[in-house]
């Protein structure tokens, strides 16, 4: 049997949670996959994970627990790995599911293999997974029962929907002060809307060459016209032009989208490392020989100031 740890907001379900739920099914071909779900707000996801191929879902509830925190939904997979003895504990390689497998590993003293491509279990296992941003693909043997793995986002299709269904056990672990201490108490929206990174399936990004917060604004606009979300750059965080929240890269966010529009990035490895996985790539730069230019699938050489605008003309004409 192998476990998936299933990730929610609020009672959302993650795209990439579905993405490890395929990977737990690819290790261990015939056997069930169960899946913990941690949170009151996770019952309705729960109810939902049988028609994506999972056999038993375990609700974990607890008083006090009401949002997202790492060492509570470890803990919760620790009792369920004692009890029910998987032979692999299975995460999205995402910043929740990795911190999750972090401290699952701690709480086991058993290691964590993050970001996997493929898993082969036995004794010992053997796992292929991306190193230094992807630039790397290691094959390494991991000690130790049951395997703890992340699935690197967007390496595997996600698990498909259909017409099974899964039963649902609710327990309520014994939870500790010190793993109640850390959880998520309140949020802040930055109310820019529009599409996440991760469902969209358009993106518009801008690097440093959109020259300030203001250049923006046609980026904002061409993302609200093709339904898209707007990325950006590291280099745009730190300067404080966008949120963390719309960075792509290995310390930002991984994205597939259909298209990926990236607007004066020059490609620094992380940021590449986010993107390389969308389905088509299209470069608007001054510099032909720009780092980003050898994953583009198109590339406009010129000013994006002068482009963009044109851009958002003819979208706009050719939506009405």
């Amino acid at each position: 049997m192998i476990l998936a740890i299933v990730d929610h907001d609020r009672g959302m379900l993650e795209e990439l949670s579905l993405q490890a739920i395929a990977f737990a099914a690819s290790l261990a071909p015939g056997e069930p996959v169960h899946a913990l779900v941690v949170g009151a707000t996770g019952a309705d996801v729960a109810a939902a994970l049988g028609k994506y191929g999972v056999a038993e879902v375990h609700l974990a509830a607890a008083a006090g627990l009401t949002d997202y925190s790492a060492a509570a939904v470890a803990r919760s997979a620790a009792e369920l790995v004692e009890r029910l003895a998987p032979d692999a504990v299975v995460a999205a390689g995402s910043l929740r599911g990795n911190e999750t497998l972090a401290h699952l590993g701690a709480m086991t003293d058993l290691p964590v293999a993050i970001d996997c491509i493929q898993a082969q279990l036995g004794s010992p296992t053997r796992v292929t997974r991306a190193r230094w941003a992807g630039n790397l693909i290691e094959q390494a043997e991991l000690a130790g029962r049951p395997a703890l793995l992340s699935v690197l986002a967007h390496s595997v299709a996600a698990a498909l929907p259909g017409s099974g269904t899964a039963a649902v056990n609710e327990f309520e672990p014994a939870l500790t002060a010190t793993d109640l201490a850390t959880q998520v108490k309140t949020r802040v929206s930055e109310g820019h809307g529009g599409a996440s990174l991760v469902d969209a399936k358009v993106i518009i990004s801008g690097g440093r060459g959109v020259g300030g917060p203001e250049g923006f604004g046609p980026l904002d606009e061409l993302a609200a016209l093709l339904g898209g979300a707007v990325g950006c750059s590291r280099v745009v965080t730190s300067a404080g032009w966008r949120p963390h929240a719309e960075q792509v890269g290995q310390t930002g966010t991984k994205v597939a989208p259909d298209l990926y529009l990236a607007c004066g990035i020059s490609g620094a490895t992380q940021h590449l490392a986010g993107c390389r996985n969308s389905k088509t790539i299209v470069v608007i730069n001054t510099d032909a020989d720009a780092p980003i230019m050898a994953i583009a699938d198109y590339a406009i050489i010129g000013d994006l100031h002068k482009i963009l605008p044109a851009l958002v003309v003819a979208t706009r004409a050719a939506k009405t």
